[in-house]
């Protein structure tokens, strides 16, 4: 079977193909295919990177239309140096990462007219992401007409949080209105939770996962069920971010509007694209190159990275006391998956529950594996981000 996966970002595009057969495999296998598109560095500019049978293949396109560059990336596939299929109707079924869901799924979904209305509708509420994914959708449409295409939520994982998780604490209209925690990244965190019943061997009822990356979140998940998590009815709610402020006191933000005449927009423009570690540091969003700056005597860089780690332990308290204890901790993510000092940080905080971090092999930071201590008992693990491969195992189930 033969499955194609797009994930589109605000800005980006990945896109993979996976041969699975008539079992899955319990370790991530290597799609045979990958492509990425990057549109972040020049206005109108997409750059490509797609990857096959030990070659690489790299250019640009002059063009800032998604549908225009999926048909080119898709033409890479059976044709060119990167082929690795004969025609494109050799594809099975698609598979698409839809960040919103809204109320309306909890699960993944095969794509109908009434669902693309649905995601379009929830655009309102993932403006830079739904529409992409729709984009994606209507392109393989306009290519493969009747091939399955499968929509997989970032919010359904969350779905199974309890009301007392989920409920601002607003009017209840805002409930009834879709005004709701919603949550993110579900695709990454139950995978994460599945891999790291995997790599133990044993299902574990207590496990907070933290996918730290440009955007951060944490989940407790407790007998595999989501039941709470840090972001929110957007995805700007909760840990301090790359660029997005995170939780910060509603009343600032009516003092900004009132006081100093901000508009919505430009409050958007603060909040999503100016703050965060990029905001205090005024150096950058990448977590590397602040960390850099403060090498170099930069007293925003250091508080920047001060303030990262104590919303992270801060918000692993919270999500601890939820689950009345802990059975794994685990990191993913760029910054989870590669930074050893931002996870030592974090578990010291977690010393009182007897957890052991192994320093050494903590500092390694190894793929899918153990970084406590034999006796700790709490596990500390590393689990590499798979989105894609969780997309198409979802889409194999279908199929099947």
């Amino acid at each position: 079977m033969k499955i194609l996966v797009l994930n589109a970002g605000s800005s980006s595009q990945k896109s993979c193909l996976y041969e699975l057969s008539d079992s899955l495999p319990n370790i991530p296998p290597k799609p045979l295919w990958e492509a990425r598109v990057d549109w972040s560095h020049h206005q109108g500019v997409a750059e490509l990177k797609v990857k096959s049978n030990n070659t690489v293949l790299e250019e640009e396109l002059q063009t800032d239309s998604r549908t225009q560059v999926i048909t080119h990336l898709l033409d890479t596939l059976w044709q060119g140096q990167t082929q690795v299929i004969n025609k494109l109707e050799e594809i099975d079924i698609v598979g698409h990462r839809v960040v919103h869901g809204g109320e309306h799924y909890s699960e993944a979904t095969v794509i109908t007219p009434e669902v693309k209305q649905t995601i379009a509708h929830l655009s309102i509420l993932a403006p830079a992401h739904n529409p992409a994914s729709l984009e994606g959708i209507e392109a393989i449409e306009q290519l493969l007409p009747n091939i399955t295409q499968v929509a997989v939520f970032d919010t359904a994982f969350h779905s199974t949080m309890p009301k007392a998780a989920n409920v601002y604490p607003g009017p209840y209209e805002w409930f009834e209105q879709g005004i709701r925690r919603y949550g993110f990244h579900g695709i990454n965190h139950e995978y994460c939770a599945q891999r790291t019943s995997q790599i133990v061997g044993k299902d574990l009822a207590r496990i907070i996962t933290c996918h730290l990356g440009n955007g951060c979140s944490l989940a407790a998940i407790q007998n595999g069920q989501s039941v709470d998590t840090t972001m929110g009815f957007t995805p700007l709610e909760g840990l301090m971010m790359g660029s997005r402020s995170g939780s910060v006191d509603p009343g600032i933000l009516i003092y900004l509007l009132r006081e100093q005449g901000i508009d919505a927009n430009k409050l958007d423009e603060i909040l999503n694209r100016s703050s965060g570690l990029k905001g205090i540091s005024g150096v950058s969003e990448d977590f590397r190159e602040i960390m850099k700056a403060r090498s170099s005597g930069n007293d925003r860089a250091k508080l920047a990275i001060d303030i990262y780690v104590h919303s992270l332990c801060r918000n692993i308290g919270a999500m601890l006391a939820v689950l009345g204890g802990l059975d794994a901790l685990v990191f993913t993510g760029g910054i989870g998956e590669h930074l050893p000092d931002v996870r030592a940080a974090a578990c010291q905080q977690l010393a009182f529950l007897g957890l052991k971090l192994d320093r050494q092999k903590n500092n390694l930071s190894p793929v899918d594996e153990d970084v406590a201590t034999a006796d700790s008992p709490v596990r500390v693990l590393i689990v590499e981000a798979q989105e894609d491969w969780a997309i198409a195992q979802q889409c194999w189930h279908f199929k099947k």
